[in-house]
């Protein structure tokens, strides 16, 4: 009943026009950035972090939140259109959406996406609601040591599954860890790895890195692609037929909880519940050989999972304060630039505002479906933009955007080198989610470590003597050694990016 009475405050609060406005903006611009091929919602809510600087806190995370659930589905437009895939997580997409469009049935293929996108987003935030409050409490009792164990835990996570070479993997998080050491150690007070520079004394800015890693590294990288040709197909039957929705109707369902349950765990990135979802579809199906030739299911299904994902993976950062992949840990550090720390004490201290969140994502999925349906042949017409003043026009907004933090050309200047870094970083088949989940958890791993050791004189058994840090470390020890002996599955090792 507490639960209820929190969310429909959460509702009061979120249907101001403000946050309405908020949530608004952040669907339009976050279908933009998943219909831009290339950029993906990484990349886009980290270019767009600084329009929230002079935002309250909650119109922040709203905008932000839709921002990244709108990326999801604004990357099928592309997919459908262009066979190109505007994030990774529209990747499988491309096999069936792209037949259909060559069939004339484009329109059918992005309506079935919205619908099952509502759908599967809807189910998944009720599903949230249910779970968060109980995680929350059950979170409030961990302690330092397990909160050290439970980060190290996803950062194992990702280390070990993304990327095709855990060797790689372990090097990104090890420079994702380094660059958070920059700055004034919290303990003694002393300038560490700053050079000399006053610039460093508050550590390198999270922005200006995480816009320099995906958003001026994915232009670069992407300005190199040939453009790929419109397909021309029938947009305005863009409701499925009778038949249709009945091929589609089991695969939504299936999509929702596949995407769920997988979004609730940290490091696995969206291409995977997609790709799942598309592989149990085609093993259920009686005709599995239509898959490929423009069957609707393989739309319908791997749609679904994508947005169920999306909302599903915001339950580890608001209840526990782990983000489960990249795009969430950037939100994760909008939360922390607008003097929000998420996790358990979040629920506790700020119930209205967390509950004023999760409100929204049940608003923005009905704004994604009103303007995803009827608009869906605007959305197509600015794929028609060249594309050269799209990577300019996104590298200026960079570059003010970093300037606009601290009025700064120093912030500038990292963006544009890490820019490059990420370019390279890219080119040699470096992943990127191990390096930012690094840099957002560093300074808490240090501060649940230093803590940990200052509870036990220095002794640090005290990780072995407590059942849930034991457990989380076991697991952590599991997953690395599966990624070293090359057990999991290939197509997960290769989702390191979402």
């Amino acid at each position: 009943m507490e639960t209820l009475d929190h969310l429909l405050a959460g509702f009061a609060a979120a249907m101001s026009l403000q946050n309405l406005a908020f949530a608004l903006a952040g669907c339009i611009l976050g279908t933009l950035v998943g219909v831009l091929p290339g950029v993906g919602p990484a990349a886009g809510t980290a270019i767009l972090i600084p329009l929230t600087f002079n935002i309250d806190p909650a119109g922040a995370i709203i905008m932000l939140s839709a921002i990244y659930y709108g990326a999801m589905y604004g990357g099928t437009i592309t997919s459908v259109l262009l066979n190109v895939p505007g994030e990774a997580a529209s990747v499988i997409t491309c096999i069936d959406g792209f037949q259909m469009a060559r069939q004339g049935r484009g329109g059918a293929a992005l309506g079935i996406a919205a619908i099952g996108s509502f759908i599967g987003g809807t189910i998944a935030v009720m599903a949230l609601v249910v779970v968060a409050a109980p995680l929350a409490t059950l979170a409030l009792k961990f302690g330092p040591p397990e909160f050290f164990a439970l980060m190290l835990f996803g950062l194992c996570l990702v280390t070990g599954l993304a990327g095709r070479s855990l060797i790689a993997g372990i090097m990104m998080t090890s420079v994702g860890l380094m660059i958070s050491l920059i700055g004034i150690d919290p303990v003694r007070g002393a300038p560490r790895f700053t050079f000399g520079m006053p610039e460093l004394y508050d550590g390198l800015g999270f922005i200006p890195v995480v816009m320099g890693l995906f958003g001026v590294g994915e232009i670069l990288a992407t300005a190199e692609k040939p453009y790929r040709e419109i397909i021309k197909t029938n947009l305005r039957k863009i409701l499925p037929t009778r038949e249709e929705w009945r091929a589609s109707f089991g695969p939504i369902m299936r999509g929702t909880g596949l995407g769920f349950f997988l979004g609730l765990i940290p490091g696995v990135g969206a291409i995977i519940p997609t790709f799942m979802s598309y592989i149990m579809e085609k093993r259920l199906s009686k005709t599995p050989e239509r898959f490929g030739k423009g069957a609707i299911e393989g739309v319908a299904g791997p749609e679904t999972a994508n947005n169920s994902y999306a909302n599903a993976a915001m339950l580890p950062l608001l209840t526990l304060g782990i983000p489960s992949s990249p795009t969430i840990a950037i939100l994760m550090g909008a939360f922390i630039v607008n003097g929000l720390t998420p996790g358990p004490f979040l629920f506790a201290e700020k119930p209205v505002l967390v509950w004023t969140i999760i409100a929204s994502f049940f608003i923005g999925n009905v704004m994604l479906l009103i303007l995803n349906l009827p608009l869906v042949g605007l959305w197509a017409k600015i794929l028609e933009i060249p594309y050269q003043y799209i990577c300019a026009g996104t590298l200026v907004f960079c570059m003010i955007g970093s300037y606009s933090i601290n009025s700064s050309l120093f912030d500038v200047w990292v963006m544009l080198i890490f820019g490059v870094i990420g370019y390279l970083l890219r080119k040699l088949d470096f992943p990127l989610a191990p390096a930012v989940l690094g840099l957002i958890l560093g300074p808490q791993l240090e501060k649940s470590l230093r803590t940990s050791l200052e509870m036990s004189a220095g002794d640090f058994s005290i990780f072995l003597t407590r059942p849930i840090t034991v457990t989380l470390l076991v697991l952590s020890v599991i997953v690395l050694a599966i990624s070293a002996l090359n057990l999991a599955p290939k197509q997960i090792r290769e989702a390191s990016d979402d």
